[in-house]
């Protein structure tokens, strides 16, 4: 029988009204720990009396607080993007109903019972029902919001019994659907608070900041008769009963994250205080902080962990700020939920823009036509207001956060609108975000999901009907979505927010992939998502959409993302350097340049450029410094580094750079192949042979080099499929798969050797097309050779009408397993692709082959290097081979073939072969965000075309 709190629609009860988040000198116990613990199939079966103390838990288990019991081997995972895991019919739930129940004992002295006391749990999933020393406390839902509840009358010195009933289903789920994990229990903090009988019950600070007179003014909302001192602006045990003019200070802003310290107290409370100065305003069309025009460099963030899911370890957060600002993220969206409080103070103190969103989401009801949507239904008002009320409350005194979400994807109705009614009145310092407020009836600014670029020159243009959106700021709450390899496109958008006042840029999905760490039976560790435990409905690896790996690593994407994000732009100007001072708010003057002349990737010269001050949006050009004369291929690499250390990064660390030619076409390097005389073709019934090389007679397929063996160079038009190809309502991977460009056959059209070919060469001709279909390429192989050196002239022609778009347009080839490390002259050092290459700069670059493969979540296309020149392939021992290109080629090495990564599903699939698998390719069709948002743009799309390609291949001793 399903116990009818679960399903009633209402907030809860005996919960204390909503507060700030923020510590004092009060007493506080943390009660984080092992609890006992019991799940048990549904509410029904749970035992009765838990709440006693004579309750026997002797044969229940342990379980820590906080977790998420489905890690700890109670239950499993189960992952959805917007379906409901359980039948839609609102409120009612599934009888079966996992249900964990906890009990803690812990001790107090007696003085907890001198004065009141709070209990606070910070976040529990989804519905818990709370009982203390065998008296009900209340029930709470709302998984990712505070909630308190008085515990004065409760209390006893000595031991204490806390029990806690948590149900996996509860009304409240129909309001969580937020493309996450559906993980249970009791997952962040819970803590026993002293509240002094005349202490401070709750404040809001408001700290605003003047922008033309550069005054501050402090205003305290409190019921206590409480006083302020700030010491560094001279304000000393003031009451707060009226507002506080403090004179000049200086602003808190994302770039500099001002604060000022105090105290709030009373005679029997002191309260902690970080006061940063700001003000938020919408004007002229614009979002406008401290007077200024602001443009969101943003990431989504959820609350993952790959071993402990949502109760996210404290050191954690950190590691996250660090990171964003280190590759120049200015801008968070909480998505979907208040992040635990700890993230906010964070994001005051380092600096980042924030978006702190309502627990809310209801995407699952789009699947019936947004029928029974909580969100418009007045039985459900209470609810949702209860939820952007314990936001707001919560999280007001953070200067970071400039924007409230009334929630993500819930369409719209009346409640939403009520939110937004309540939250202004409330706080008329931030205005309102809502994307799913189409018509932007409710809210301060205009937000979309996943618009192409093509729509965000639209609204750049202020090309809309509708008056209201036409005069509000704009922004993307997400794009660009991070799945897999990708995302392409970056540049174009950043490209639009800057040419339009009004499109104040957006936010990256997202910042993390949510894969969930496992072990195969070999005992190889990796990232599981939707479906990898036995889920009957799931959505695969759509959580895997990340630009950091599930262990934090960074992935190419971040790296992407930093060089597009990257506040300082460096480009050549008519004679010197062009710098461009990208900042909102501060010069360059904190910011160190220098700079490396390099020869063929070799460093030959470096130096300081002196540059003068560059104010917000300037741009200044400084003359070359005095170069060293150079022959071969040189680049002239600046970068702008921090000249201090910062509570962020260290001085050195780079914030953005630029690289210009300075000599182009240049002779070959010194190590290059030089040409000898040419070789004569060798050719017999059983034997075909150029110099170093050997032919298979009957292919023309090169089969050996200088005594190693070789599967040699052969035209090649897939690529395993990124999470992008495989995305969107038309698929290219569908459209490849269909045409069979996976399965190229190759005809031997003929092969001429010597003579034949009316000179000392041999000449490969062929045409390659997949079966079933008319058209296909012709493909040319020239070769020459001499000395230690074979050329190869490939010429492709497209036969007939090809439809589409093609993969990738490259040789595939293999080479000895033992040439195990690499060193290149071209883009890097990471991988990059036509329409994410930001990140690659020109120079020489070493690497082992396992190290140039991207180990995305779900196996794809990953790894190539472009504009490579020349290549050189080495075993340990020092012997191998080197390729040489013209024009420049792309190169992957691994260590299994495109076939088997397109097969494997984990990354664990993957077993590396005996050869080196080489791709060198003249070009790859674009990534895009496909997989949610827009495909590649046309300036990117691969299509059949003419083209060449010359290599030179050298054996090395």
């Amino acid at each position: 029988m399903t116990p009818p709190y679960l399903e009633d629609p209402s907030p809860g009860y005996g919960a204390l009204p909503p507060r700030a988040a923020f510590s004092s000198d009060a007493r506080s116990l943390c009660l984080n720990g092992d609890w006992r613990f019991r799940l048990s199939p549904d509410a029904g079966s749970a035992p009765d009396g838990i709440e006693d103390d004579g309750f026997d838990d002797a044969d229940w288990s342990e379980l820590p607080v906080p977790s998420n019991w489905q890690l700890h081997g109670h239950g499993a995972p189960a992952y959805t993007n917007m379906r409901y895991p359980f039948p839609v019919q609102p409120p009612f739930v599934p009888t079966e109903n996992p249900t964990g129940d906890y009990r803690l004992r812990f001790t107090l002295g007696p003085e907890w019972l001198d004065e009141p006391a709070a209990l606070r749990f910070d976040g529990v999933d989804s519905c818990a029902r709370v009982w203390l020393n065998g008296r009900e406390l209340g029930v709470i839902r709302g998984s990712r919001l505070q909630s308190e509840f008085d515990v004065t009358s409760v209390l006893r010195a000595g031991e204490n019994l806390l029990a806690v009933r948590v149900h996996q289903w509860s009304s409240g789920s129909y309001l969580e659907d937020q493309d996450m994990w559906w993980l249970s229990g009791i997952f962040r903090d819970v803590t026993l608070l002293a509240r002094p009988g005349g202490g401070i019950p709750d404040y809001f600070l408001r700290a605003d900041y003047d922008h033309l007179s550069g005054e501050g003014t402090l205003r305290v909302e409190t019921s206590a008769a409480a006083r302020i001192s700030v010491p560094e602006l001279g304000i000393l045990d003031r009451p707060v009963d009226a507002p506080i003019a403090v004179g000049p200070v200086q602003p808190w802003s994302a770039e500099v994250p001002r604060l000022y310290g105090g105290e709030l107290y009373t005679a029997t409370e002191r309260v902690p205080l970080r006061i940063g100065f700001r003000t938020v305003a919408i004007e002229g069309g614009q979002l406008r902080v401290n007077g200024r025009r602001i443009l969101f460099k943003g990431v989504n963030r959820h609350e993952h962990h790959p071993e402990h899911g949502r109760a996210v370890p404290r050191e954690v957060a950190p590691r996250d700020v660090l990171m964003m600002k280190r590759h120049n993220i200015n801008a968070v969206r909480t998505s979907h939920y208040p992040p635990r409080p700890e993230f906010l103070e964070l994001c005051d103190r380092y600096g980042l823009w924030v978006i702190d969103e309502c627990d809310l989401e209801t995407h699952g009801f789009e699947l019936l036509n947004w029928a029974g949507n909580p969100t418009d239904d007045p039985a459900w008002a209470d609810a949702c207001l209860d939820r952007m009320r314990r936001t707001v409350e919560r999280d007001k005194n953070r200067p970071s956060v400039i924007l409230w979400s009334l929630g993500n994807e819930c369409h719209t109705g009346a409640n939403l609108a009520a939110m937004a009614e309540w939250t202004r009145e409330r706080d008329r310092t931030r205005p309102v975000h809502y994307e799913g407020d189409h018509e932007c009836a409710y809210v301060d600014v205009h937000s979309q999901m996943y618009a192409d670029h093509n729509e965000v020159d639209r609204i750049g243009r202020r090309d809309d009907r509708n008056t209201r959106r036409r005069e509000l700021p704009f922004i993307l709450c997400e794009y660009a979505h991070a799945m897999g390899n990708g995302p392409g496109g970056l540049l174009e958008y950043r490209e639009l927010f800057e040419r339009y006042p009004n499109c104040q840029g957006g936010f990256v999905w997202e910042w993390i992939d949510h894969g969930i760490t496992r072990q195969d039976a070999a005992g190889r560790t990796y990232s599981g998502y939707g479906g990898d435990f036995g889920e009957p409905l799931h959505d695969g690896n759509f959580c895997a959409d990340g630009l950091v790996f599930p262990d934090r690593t960074p992935s190419p994407g971040l790296l992407e993302l930093a060089k597009v994000y990257e506040p300082v732009r460096i480009t050549a100007a008519p004679g010197g350097i062009r710098v461009a001072n990208h900042y909102d708010f501060t010069t360059l003057a904190h910011l160190a340049l220098g700079w490396t002349l390099e020869e063929q990737g070799v460093e030959v010269a470096k130096g300081t450029l002196d540059v003068p001050e560059v104010t917000p949006g300037a741009v200044v050009e400084v003359a070359l410094p005095e170069l060293v004369a150079t022959h071969g291929e040189t680049w002239l690499t600046v970068r702008a580094g921090l000249a201090e250390d910062t509570s962020w990064a260290a001085a050195g660390h780079v914030v953005a750079w630029g690289q210009l030619p300075v000599v182009t076409g240049a002779a070959p390097a010194a190590d290059a192949p030089q040409p000898a005389p040419a070789e004569l073709v060798t050719r017999s019934a059983d034997r075909l042979g150029l110099g170093i090389a050997r032919f298979d007679p009957s292919t023309g397929r090169l089969t050996d080099l200088a005594g190693h063996r070789v599967r040699g160079p052969r035209l090649e038009l897939w690529r395993a499929p990124t999470d992008n190809d495989r995305g969107g309502p038309h698929p290219e991977d569908v459209v490849w798969r269909a045409v069979g460009l996976h399965r190229l056959q190759h005809r031997v059209i003929g092969i001429e050797a010597g003579a034949e070919a009316g000179a000392d060469e041999l000449v490969v001709r062929t045409r390659v097309a997949p079966a079933a279909v008319g058209f296909g390429m012709l493909a040319s192989y020239r070769w020459t050779a001499s000395g230690d050196t074979v050329r190869l002239r490939l010429e492709v022609e497209p036969d007939g009408d090809w439809p589409g778009t093609l993969p990738r347009l490259g040789l595939g080839m293999a080479v000895p397993g033992d040439f195990d490390r690499v060193e290149w002259f071209g883009g890097g050092p990471g991988e990059a692709y036509p329409d994410s290459r930001q990140a690659a700069r020109i120079g020489r670059f070493t690497s082992l082959i396992d190290d140039l493969q991207t180990p995305y979540v779900f196996p794809q296309e990953n790894g190539t290097r472009i504009d490579v020149r020349w290549a050189r392939l080495t075993s340990a021992a020092g012997g191998g081979l080197r390729i040489d290109g013209s024009p420049p080629f792309g190169l992957a090495a691994r260590r299994w073939t495109a076939a088997e990564l397109d097969a494997a599903t984990h990354t664990v699939d993957l077993r590396p072969g005996e050869l080196v698998e080489l791709s060198l390719d003249l070009a790859q069709h674009g990534l895009g965000t496909g997989s949610c948002g827009p495909g590649v743009l046309p300036r990117y799309q691969l299509r059949a075309r003419p083209a060449s390609l010359t290599l030179a291949f050298t054996a090395l001793d």
